[in-house]
């Protein structure tokens, strides 16, 4: 059996700033997008053979042709996004083959460096039996839960919390089931089949596996790349 990749690229990334949406802005002369496609394709033991890529609407031309000498012998699909991650993911997984896939990968294009060995766990996770799987590591600021006029509420054990990354794997009729229901307010693709009482597993993620959200995020992702480069 095989894997597909979804990958949600269709926000504008208001926090990082520039005119060109967060997937497209460049890190050592390619774009985010870029980045990420090549790390999913050189996690071999994913068995990749399809990607949905769901990006800005009028884009879809320009991405499909930037992508295609990238993706090897996968099949290659891109589509419109929504005005929600939610969306974008919906109608992405919409494209994905009902047939011969095991596992769907949910990756988000601005986590461009997440090392294989990562992504090659979450697979291995689903193909054992786990629907669904979430790479995390260990939060290590204390966390403050608050009201809404910003007073302290309490100070949760910050030793059973963890910060959640992707890529996000799952049992494809899952996370079609998944996306089926209400899907409004969800900040990722695990918490919508949380909702449906199913026990999500994690696995060990990586700190080269953040999330490029503010300018300063760019210079760390130039870093991680030089080091990759170099070695």
């Amino acid at each position: 059996m095989s894997t597909a990749a979804i990958i949600p690229a269709a926000g504008l990334g208001v926090r990082l700033g520039g005119e060109a949406p967060k997937a497209f802005r460049e890190v050592g002369g390619e774009s985010l997008l870029v980045h990420a496609v090549r790390g999913l394709r050189a996690a071999t033991a994913a068995d990749l053979i399809c990607f949905v890529i769901a990006v800005p609407p009028g884009s879809e031309d320009v991405v499909l042709k930037l992508l295609e000498p990238y993706v090897g012998t996968a099949t290659l699909q891109v589509v419109a996004g929504g005005t929600e991650r939610t969306d974008s993911v919906r109608a992405a997984l919409d494209l994905v083959p009902t047939e011969g896939i095991d596992c769907i990968l949910v990756h988000d294009a601005a986590r461009s460096f997440v090392p294989v060995a990562v992504i090659e766990r979450v697979v291995a996770a689903v193909r054992s039996g786990a629907p669904a799987v979430v790479p995390v590591v260990p939060v290590t600021d204390t966390i403050k839960r608050v009201d809404p006029v910003g007073k302290v509420v309490d100070t949760p054990d910050r030793s059973a919390l963890v910060a959640v990354q992707t890529p996000q794997g799952f049992e494809p009729s899952l996370l079609r089931r998944a996306h089926a229901a209400e899907g409004l307010g969800a900040t990722d693709d695990a918490m919508l089949c949380e909702r449906l009482g199913v026990t999500v597993q994690t696995v060990e993620g990586s700190e080269d596996a953040f999330k490029v959200t503010r300018p300063r995020d760019l210079i760390l992702a130039e870093s991680i790349l030089a080091e990759r480069r170099s070695s």
